[in-house]
């Protein structure tokens, strides 16, 4: 009788793709990613909480245990799993070959606690051959490997845990620390700095055209750049330094200014005529990049198709567990044999057999701890499939992805593209009177030109490239030449030249700068560009990631007082730490107990919390702009302070600081001195009166608050309002600017809430009001959305009476969406913008996520939407607290160092039943006064 085997995989996609290649004997299920994880302090049962648990579910007093419990929308994961595995006769635990699948291997092995031999199927692609191989070699649960995951999550607690409350307490809520995302955020912040420190210099240089006379034989004219005078070189972009000044090694050459240059530039439009100096020719020749690895593809994803790093391993993750790619997280450029002469057959096939150079192209990894994966990303197969094959089977963002890495792996098997470049010297004698008296000046000028005689693998993938400071190459094409040549000169052109600030980085450069600095690793980089996006430590601008003024704020509390933590060069040791457990050569506890509590070469994370000493919060959150001038980072967001003779004095004679708001936008490296000043100059806000109110006879007044432009009412000049009484305000409308708000508008809004009429039925009166969740009517305790603030003066009482006529989110759901997109890459839905209770969210009908403040429905795009979506699924559905259930003590896993959850809890008190019911009074209290 033929044995049943159960194998668990962790997606329900990849789940269907290995079923097709495994016989009837085999049910395949998916977990669908970690069954448990570490269990927050507040959902430990309560006789744990008292324990060494209490702080962090990790025991940090005996070997650092750590307490998982099983995730609530993972029971029922659980429950079925337990009881496909009782009709099984053995167990394959087939998840992902890296640590993070080794881990969700062993925490099923922990949760489910088989009787029946188990089995761990390994695979670096769903393919029929790679599963068949996987079937027949089999291996145990790899432990090294899930002592480096456990170590990771530990560690990440540990340090989010001591540092994050610090954060709270000095800068500001919701933020977070942690080993790897904290050295981000200061790469990021560090190139800022280094663009407000940047001293922009000016320099000139010449350009001119050049043409052969009417007997050469070519006499294609071309451009070429004057490069020295009297054989000193001029000064490029290059030969200064960021604040301003020519570099050490460049001291000998002339800085070209305006003057000078436009007087060469008339003296050369006057029939000058130059020659031939040098003409040389040197061979060409390019080889292809590697095949992808995670960092690379996301890089090239980047650039090439503009995908956000969360973007990019989403369809990657959808193109492998439908079997198109293998699998996509590894640091390894190689290729299997396999795979080699796939790429070879092809590029010979497709562009002909002296494309393909006699030996295989073999690459290494430059990665000294190289722990996932040991191949590269490429299409899956013996035999790739080309992208045209694809068409229809692919959603069009996954289509452009793996043609990439189709294009990509081909042309790395390919011959180097080869060519010559060719560059031509130029000299012309200036007679520059006033530079050197009678003698002429001898110009010299120079062009380049490459031309590929041979493309080689160009003609299937050319890699993109970053950013850069420095002046680009030109690619001039150049006649046939020969030395003492006589050439005519026209067209002299001087140009003014600034050099330009290091360029921000993006998601690409952030994630290449993490790689060599060797922080983090392939599963790691693009949960580290979404984090510090979600904690609002950057935001994008284009495809640069701007860091926000809190940001600075963090960073710069975390090299004051937790120096080592964001040390680059230690935030990189702790990776080999971890590769160095994952080998089996570092004992877990033994190294946690090194970082946690130090050792002598360093204090320990534990020491540096206990004896940190007093933090001024305000001078963490102040950065000094000038000397009257400073930007200080406030409970509502940043903004200027300001000392000068517009302050008022205080009652103790002393000056009391303005403040002035900052434009939304307004980039860190954007507020200089000079802008500083400007907006400071500005006349107030505060000055502008509307008008006077027909009915109060008092004076409105537009302002720009700290939460937003108001209009409120003056008072008179001799009076004083009674204790606790304060002017009428209201908050203008988002599309409304406190700069042109006109008198009949201010009384308007100064009169809400506008009551529409009074319910016939009911008796009750019915108001249009703007709510902190947006316009709504309300009618006694019931509400109802509106569709706009501008609803809030347009809706009559019929209108309100069918609102109110309504199931309360019955119209909301029918209403037409804000805006729509194409079908989402992961689930092939639809995308649609639609208004929702607590503002606008993007869905896809599965999965809904709301728009950010910072982002308006109008400028939200396709890509946006779908990152939108793919944090959202990230972060997974939201926990619902689960009704008290009584709690027995919790029992220690017996196969390894953990404690695991029964779901159980104490009686509760009747003090605390008590406490508990006068917490839901105030809080309905609250709710009923809102």
């Amino acid at each position: 009788m033929p044995t049943k085997k159960l194998v668990i995989v962790e997606s329900p996609t990849k789940a269907r793709t290995i079923g097709g290649y495994l016989g009837d004997d085999y049910e395949v299920i998916a977990s669908v990613g970690h069954i448990r994880d570490l269990a927050e302090p507040s959902e430990l049962p309560v006789e744990i909480k008292k324990g060494p648990f209490g702080r962090f579910a990790v025991d940090v007093e005996n070997g650092f245990e750590p307490y998982y419990i099983v995730n609530d929308d993972k029971k029922k994961t659980v429950t079925l799993l337990k009881r496909a595995l009782k009709d099984a006769d053995e167990l394959w635990l087939a998840t992902d070959e890296d640590r993070e699948g080794e881990a969700i291997a062993w925490h099923l092995l922990e949760v489910l606690k088989p009787k029946v031999p188990v089995r761990r199927m390994v695979f670096h692609e769903i393919t029929q051959e790679a599963i068949a191989e996987a079937q027949a070699n089999t291996r145990e649960i790899d432990t090294a490997l899930v002592d480096a995951q456990e170590t990771r999550r530990i560690l990440d607690r540990l340090y989010g845990y001591d540092v994050s409350p610090v954060l709270w307490r000095k800068v500001g809520p919701k933020l977070s620390a942690g080993r790897v995302q904290s050295a981000a955020t200061r790469l990021v912040v560090d190139r800022e700095r280094e663009r407000l420190a940047y001293v922009t210099s000016e320099y000139w240089d010449l350009t001119a055209t050049f043409s052969p006379d009417s007997e050469a034989a070519d006499r294609s004219p071309f451009s070429a750049r004057l490069i020295r005078l009297d054989g000193e070189r001029l000064a490029t972009g290059s030969d200064f330094t960021d604040r301003g000044e020519l570099k050490p090694k460049s001291a000998g050459a002339i800085r070209l200014g305006k003057d000078r240059a436009e007087g060469l530039a008339a003296l050369l439009s006057t029939g000058a005529e130059a020659r031939v100096l040098a003409v040389e020719t040197k061979p060409h020749t390019r080889r292809p990049a590697p095949p992808f690895t995670t960092s690379t593809l996301q890089q090239e994803a980047s650039r090439k198709l503009r995908y956000t790093s969360r973007q990019t391993m989403s369809l990657a993750q959808s193109l492998y567990e439908n079997g198109y790619i293998t699998y996509m997280r590894t640091d390894s450029p190689t290729l299997s044999k396999q795979a080699v002469q796939a790429a070879r057959s092809q590029a010979a096939g497709l562009y002909g057999a002296e494309t393909v150079p006699a030996a295989p192209r073999v690459y290494a990894g430059k990665s000294k701890g190289a722990q996932e994966a040991h191949e590269a990303i490429r299409p899956a197969g013996d035999v790739f499939a080309r992208p045209i094959e694809l068409q229809g089977k692919l959603n069009q963002r996954e289509f452009a992805l793996y043609e990439l890495i189709w294009k990509r792996t081909v042309a790395s098997q390919m011959a180097d593209a080869k060519g010559s470049t060719d560059t031509v010297t130029l000299a012309v004698d200036v007679v520059e009177p006033a530079e050197s008296g009678s003698a002429p000046t001898v110009a010299e000028f120079t062009a380049s030109g490459t031309v590929v005689t041979f493309p080689g693998f160009l003609l299937a993938y050319e890699e993109g490239k970053d950013e850069r400071r420095r002046e680009a190459e030109q690619n001039v094409a150049l006649p046939q030449l020969a030395e003492g040549q006589a050439l005519g000169v026209s067209e002299p052109e001087a140009k003014l030249h600034e050099t330009s600030p290091p360029p921000r980085y993006t998601e690409a450069s952030l994630t290449k700068r993490l790689e060599e600095l060797g922080i983090g690793r392939p599963s790691t980089y693009a949960a580290i560009i979404s984090t510090i996006s979600d904690r609002g430590y950057v935001t994008k601008k284009g495809q640069a990631l701007v860091p926000s003024w809190v940001a600075f704020s963090v960073v710069r509390l975390l090299e004051e007082h937790f120096t080592e933590l964001v040390d680059y060069d230690f935030t990189a040791e702790m990776e080999g730490d971890l590769d160095r457990i994952a080998a089996g050569d570092e004992d877990r506890s033994a190294w946690l107990r090194d970082f946690y509590f130090g050792s002598d070469s360093h204090p320990g994370l534990r020491g540096v919390v206990d004896n940190l000493g007093e933090i001024d919060a305000r001078a963490i959150n102040t950065i000094r702009i000038d000397d009257a001038i400073s930007l200080r980072n406030g409970k509502y967001g940043p903004y200027l302070e300001v000392f000068d003779d517009k302050c008022e004095v205080g009652e103790d004679g002393a000056l009391k600081p303005r403040s002035v708001n900052i434009p939304d936008g307004l980039a860190p490296d954007e507020l200089t001195p000079e802008r500083a000043r400007e907006l400071a100059a500005a006349e107030p806000l505060e000055d502008r009166i509307v008008g006077v109110h027909p009915e109060t006879g008092k004076r409105i007044a537009a302002k720009n608050g700290r939460f937003g432009p108001y209009v409120t009412e003056l008072p008179d000049e001799d009076e004083t309002l009674p204790k606790g009484e304060k002017p009428r305000t209201a908050s203008l409308f988002k599309d409304m600017d406190p700069a042109t708000v006109d008198l009949d508008t201010a009384v308007a809004l100064l009169g809400l809430p506008r009551v529409v009429g009074v319910d016939p039925e009911s008796g009750d009166q019915i108001t249009a009001q703007n709510g902190r969740y947006g316009p709504y009517l309300k009618k006694g305790s019931d509400t109802r959305s509106l569709s706009g603030e501008q609803a809030i003066f347009e809706i009559d009482l019929a209108g309100a009476q069918e609102l109110f006529a309504q199931s309360k989110y019955g119209a909301r759901k029918a209403s037409a969406a804000l805006k729509e997109f194409d079908a989402d890459p992961v689930s092939g839905k639809p995308i649609k913008v639609k208004d929702g209770r607590f503002g606008p969210y993007v869905t896809d009908g599965e999965t809904n996520a709301t728009v950010p403040r910072g982002d308006s429905v109008e400028d939200l795009t396709f890509e946006r939407a779908v990152e939108l979506l793919e944090i959202k699924r990230a972060k997974g559905p939201a926990k619902r607290k689960a009704p008290a259930r009584k709690k027995a003590p919790a029992q220690k896993a017996g196969t390894k160092k953990t404690a695991t959850k029964k779901a159980v809890d104490p009686k509760r008190s009747a003090a605390a039943k008590k406490a508990a019911a006068t917490r839901a009074a105030k809080a309905a209290a609250a709710a009923a006064g809102e």
